[in-house]
């Protein structure tokens, strides 16, 4: 298949990212015409005039539309593009200039309609940035699910970095309206249509994760929120990995209440666990401050997915709570 690849991103109030993310663009060494299509997701402060900044050096196509949110943005981004590959990017990526030439290598080898690709720091990223882009990607902490795992047929690919054909998407309609959890769902729906997925672990973005720690804290809460509502669309899905943050946070809490009756090394272990996310971090980056800052990036995904988690599971799974009723905030109008 000869590829023409379509980048697809939506933005939200967010011209200073795209700025950094089509200044990325403008270095890539590719020598083949690609198109760059960007969704202004209901916007109060548009990036038009960012936009316009860079026509004369890129292939763009911008679009405004109502705040429906970003998977129904990228459906409505992919019904408009021309390539016949889309390449699904979050605003806040920035991208090495090898990164369609990986993607290009990868699919003229081993062809699939939908990938996704690996997230890192970028060496100009603040501490805070480098500490959760930590915890969100270590082997300590995610196993390495979230763009480490070099699984043909059954990765899961994430929005921030994800391609998908064009068959792909109108076969499978493309992204729901749950927000987080889009992509997940749409993987396995692909999977239930016969599609297969995979990593493609050199073809990386730089994920600058605009946040704060109040910020990350209700990422990673929606994240938990989201697991039991995805688990119960599609139950052969469902791991026991997904319980570990809260299992985790549980034991935690157990671990402190038996310290104050003598049985200490049951905290002993926490407390081993988190040095050597310390000692890793600080190694990984050559930062001490990092490694501090990581050891709570840690403790607040645990706490913030476990916490989402166990409240989801308790609605849905045990009172039997409709998802869209129940959690009304995780889910966009179209």
């Amino acid at each position: 298949m000869n590829v023409y690849f379509s980048f697809i991103i939506p933005v939200f109030n967010r011209p200073n990212e795209i700025q950094e993310l089509l200044n990325s663009m403008i270095s890539l060494d590719y020598d083949k015409t690609y198109e760059i299509v960007i969704i202004e997701d209901g916007s109060s402060e548009t990036s038009e005039d960012v936009i316009k900044e860079y026509r004369s050096r890129l292939n763009i196509s911008y679009y405004k539309k109502l705040n429906t949110g970003p998977g129904d943005s990228r459906n409505y981004g992919m019904g408009k593009a021309k390539g016949n590959y889309f390449l699904i990017l979050d605003s806040d990526v920035l991208l090495p200039p090898d990164y369609l030439n990986k993607v290009e290598d990868f699919l003229s080898i081993n062809f699939v309609h939908c990938f996704g690709g690996p997230d890192d720091a970028h060496k100009d990223f603040s501490d805070l940035q480098k500490a959760i882009s930590f915890s969100m990607t270590s082997y300590l902490t995610t196993g390495g699910i979230r763009g480490r795992k070099n699984t043909l047929g059954k990765f899961q690919p994430r929005s921030f970095n994800m391609g998908i054909s064009k068959e792909a998407f109108e076969t499978s309609k493309g992204f729901g309206n749950i927000h987080p959890g889009e992509d997940p769902d749409l993987t396995i729906r692909l999977w239930k249509l016969g599609y297969k997925t995979a990593l493609i672990p050199n073809a990386k973005v730089f994920h600058k994760r605009r946040i704060s720690w109040n910020k990350f804290y209700i990422q990673v809460n929606k994240f938990g929120l989201v697991r039991p509502i995805l688990n119960l669309w599609h139950p052969e899905t469902s791991k026991i990995t997904y319980w570990f943050p809260t299992l985790f946070m549980v034991y935690t809490l157990f671990s402190i209440v038996a310290t104050f009756v003598g049985y200490w090394y049951f905290l002993a272990l926490c407390m081993l666990y988190f040095i050597v996310v310390f000692l890793s971090a600080s190694i990984n980056y050559n930062s001490l401050n990092i490694g501090i800052q990581s050891v709570i990036a840690v403790f607040v995904q645990f706490y913030g997915y476990g916490k989402g988690f166990l409240k989801s599971y308790y609605y849905i799974h045990l009172l039997k709570k409709v998802p869209e009723q129940q959690f009304k905030k995780l889910f966009f109008s179209k």
